[in-house]
């Protein structure tokens, strides 16, 4: 049983292959053409998908988008016609596209499919799972557990803005909907947009951006209240009605109504790239507890109606690892997975997987002896030492090549100790928005000038953005308040309290950049403001060779634990091929490149004779 699954046309669009319900490979489209979470069909994700797996679009036996794009097109006519004659402009503007594009999807995924390849079809299926079913699926399949809730959260699928369901074997079952335009997943991108990020894809620095607020300050409690009491309504179940009178992403082309949120919050909405203050990190505090209490609402719920011990989670809102941190603290539940590539993406591989175990009935096997089935999520392109060789060739590259990769693990540990910094490329691509030791940027997490230095300099984005540790799954308790796994640095736990400094009295008074720079522990690089960290476990079964150069840090300088960033400057995907790597490590003052077993020096490298401007190329998220 071969199946292709698909997500396209709406944002990060990506390609999943299973095969007998085994995941075989997966990608997303953006890492192909170096658009930052590009919506085009995934051709590229497609054409590695089948060449990996030794298939063809022929040998297939379903090929599953999903979402249906017919109960959208309903919801977006319903919607306009509810709020009528509010959203003319936008009607004018979306209708013609889902016409022309979006409402005839089979025919428009066949046509893109006729480029890769023949297919015959009166053998394969199309499918199409709704949206929050292929989220369901894209959590529950994978995960270790053989029963679970299934909660899954985002803006919106067709009608769904989130569900509680639950799986046990090979079935899932919805069991409780909400339905547009009341949306967790909505609200929190119109918080994104009126504090000045990007929506979709700004939410991750507002998360980060909430502990420079004083949560228990006067000002916080009034920007909660004000939430609570004129934007929103939170029911015991953790449903929440939105009050549309304040928003206009219902048919409008902007989030909300800017005048009427400048007088609720006695601020105007910032101007992106402007200075931050502290009236934006007070309301960015805010909006994140008010989303961390409905989320746990909804787990209480989700438990009371499955009675289960274990909570599977999946959907855009699952990629808050802070929500997430909370919500295991709770102890609602004895267990929490959150799918890797929770936001759209991974829909990709529900669809697939609930084709196979829904559609085609087919039954579930769980590997007790793994973490679970997403192979640590390294389920992208990998490159052999030849192609790497033919991209040093290409610039005049210089490198050392050792046959041993231990020598160069414990060269590159040395290194990272020494204060460089480190473009680490090794073996399969990361399939999620997390870089997970495949496609990463290593440094001393010791280092109290890192943080500053990794900002400004490598990524090249704003300042008060944290960054990750990976540690040694062994050793978490050592350094962090976690007691479980966390491989896909979904979870945000405290630095331990032994390892933390005490901060001065006038600490919540003094200005950002201030608090920024204070030390707050020994491990000051990736410590963030509140003490906390966004954990990624590093376990030797799924990626022996990070596994082995952390050790080998540990070695040199006693501590577990690297800083791991994603291999890319702000705007620009993960890289994805040996050249994307070698690029970066010319445009930025990155120090070191390891692709494989071949490590580059950034001082002798020829000089860079393209001129071109990373800047310009990417468009700033």
């Amino acid at each position: 049983m071969k199946i292709l699954g698909v997500s396209a046309y709406y944002h990060d669009s990506a390609a999943a292959l299973i095969e007998d319900g085994e995941i075989i490979a997966a990608a997303q489209e953006e890492r192909f053409t170096r658009k930052k979470q590009d919506a085009s069909f995934p051709e590229n994700a497609i054409k590695y998908c089948l060449q990996y797996s030794g298939l063809e679009l022929k040998d297939l036996d379903a090929i599953v988008f999903y979402d249906k794009p017919l109960l959208k097109m309903e919801r977006l006519l319903e919607t306009y016609y509810a709020f009528s004659p509010n959203g003319l402009r936008s009607f004018l503007t979306a209708i013609p596209v889902w016409l022309k594009e979006k409402m005839f999807l089979k025919r428009t995924l066949k046509k893109g499919l006729s480029q890769i390849g023949e297919y015959d079809s009166s053998k394969v299926k199309f499918l199409f799972p709704e949206h929050h079913l292929s989220h369901a699926a894209s959590a529950f399949y994978p995960s270790p557990y053989q029963d679970a809730a299934i909660m899954t959260l985002d803006g919106v699928g067709e009608w769904a803005t989130a569900s509680i369901g639950y799986g046990k074997g090979k079935e899932i079952e919805i069991l409780k909907e909400l339905k547009f335009p009341h949306s967790i997943g909505l609200l929190y991108s119109a918080f994104t947009y009126f504090l000045g990020f990007k929506v979709n894809s700004g939410e991750y620095k507002l998360m980060g951006l909430a502990p420079y607020g004083r949560s228990n300050s006067e000002e916080v409690k009034h920007y909660k209240k004000t939430i609570t009491s004129e934007l929103i309504e939170i029911y015991e179940d953790g449903s929440i009605w939105l009050n549309q009178k304040y928003f206009s992403y219902a048919t409008g082309l902007r989030m909300v109504y800017d005048d009427k949120w400048e007088t609720l919050f006695g601020f105007p909405k910032r101007p992106a790239e402007s200075n931050l203050e502290q009236h934006h990190c007070d309301l960015a505090i805010a909006i994140q507890e008010v989303t961390e209490e409905i989320v746990i609402l909804m787990a209480k719920e989700a438990q009371k109606l499955t009675k289960s011990k274990n909570l599977v989670l999946a959907g855009g809102v699952a990629l808050n690892c802070v929500v997430n941190g909370k919500l295991q603290n709770a102890e609602i539940f004895e267990n929490v997975y959150i799918q890797p590539a929770a936001g759209d993406a991974g829909g990709a591989l529900g669809a697939a997987l609930a084709a196979h175990h829904l559609f085609f009935e087919q039954e579930r096997l769980i590997d007790t002896s793994k973490l679970d089935a997403m192979k640590g999520s390294y389920l992208g392109p990998e490159y052999s030492g030849l192609d790497i060789e033919l991209m040093a060739k290409k610039f005049k590259a210089k490198y050392h090549f050792s046959e041993n990769f231990d020598d160069i693990s414990k060269q590159v540990a040395k290194l990272i100790s020494e204060g460089n910094i480190i473009g680490w490329f090794q073996g399969k691509m990361e399939f999620g928005p997390r870089a997970l030791g495949g496609r990463s940027i290593l440094a001393d997490p010791r280092n109290p000038e890192m943080q500053k230095k990794l900002n400004l300099k490598i990524k090249y984005r704003e300042g008060f953005r944290p960054f990750a540790p990976s540690v040694l799954a062994d050793d978490v308790e050592e350094y962090f308040e976690c007691k479980s796994t966390s491989p896909y640095m979904l979870l945000v736990h405290g630095v331990k309290e032994s390892r933390r400094n005490q901060v001065p009295e006038n600490y919540d008074e003094l200005p950002l950049m201030e608090k920024l720079y204070f030390l707050r522990s020994d491990l000051p690089s990736i410590t963030h403001i509140d003490y906390s960290a966004r954990i990624q476990t590093v376990h030797k079964e799924t990626n022996p060779r990070y596994h082995q150069l952390i050790t080998d840090f540990k070695a040199e300088t006693g501590v577990g634990v690297v800083v791991n960033t994603s291999f890319n400057v702000r705007g620009e995907p993960i890289v994805c091929t040996p050249l994307d790597a070698y690029k970066c490590l010319m445009r930025t003052e990155m120090d070191y490149l390891v692709i494989g077993n071949h490590l580059f020096s950034k001082a002798e490298q020829p000089e860079w004779l393209e001129k071109d401007n990373w800047q310009e190329e990417f468009t700033l998220d």
